[in-house]
């Protein structure tokens, strides 16, 4: 089994509806393919009820189980929409890529047409852009990307 991680914003309704109908496509994608995997979403590791009970040390709790759970993945999903980059998610593509082994991967997904980096060439700021094995710009090439990672991995017998 693979297992992706799914990062992005999570602040706004709109944001988390985006980042769970990505997760849903993969999903379902995965599912006509055959294909076994584990998504993790970052906004269902921990509950509102779990956050107000720890109050102030639910920051602790939400970061620990963030930062576990991208030490087991595979690849790294990351929405990249925005006029930058949201701070969570950069720090995940930063973390994950510090410690990054040469078959896990990077993917980031920006349907936001701006401009946000440093040159006219750029897609996002460039240490996000240099971290992602690949950017692309729709749920369809996403798509096509994890399937051909997931297929080769178990092409090459790393399921």
């Amino acid at each position: 089994m693979k297992t992706i991680y799914l990062a992005g914003p999570l602040f706004s309704k709109a944001e988390r509806r985006w980042v769970n109908l990505i997760k849903g496509y993969i999903k379902r994608f995965a599912e006509d393919k055959g294909l076994d995997v584990n998504i993790i979403n970052p906004q269902e590791l921990i509950s509102y009820k779990e956050i107000l009970t720890l109050g102030e040390n639910a920051k602790f709790e939400i970061f620990n189980r963030s930062r576990s759970h991208l030490d087991e993945v595979d690849i790294l999903v990351a929405v990249l929409d925005g006029s930058q980059v949201d701070d969570g998610t950069a720090w995940e593509v930063g973390y994950f890529t510090k410690n990054k082994q040469q078959k896990q991967k990077i993917i980031g997904i920006r349907t936001d047409t701006r401009n946000a980096g440093e040159f006219t060439e750029s897609t996002v700021n460039v240490m996000i852009e240099c971290s992602c094995d690949k950017i692309v710009d729709t749920i369809e090439k996403l798509l096509k990307t994890l399937f051909i990672w997931l297929y080769i991995d178990i092409k090459n017998g790393q399921q």
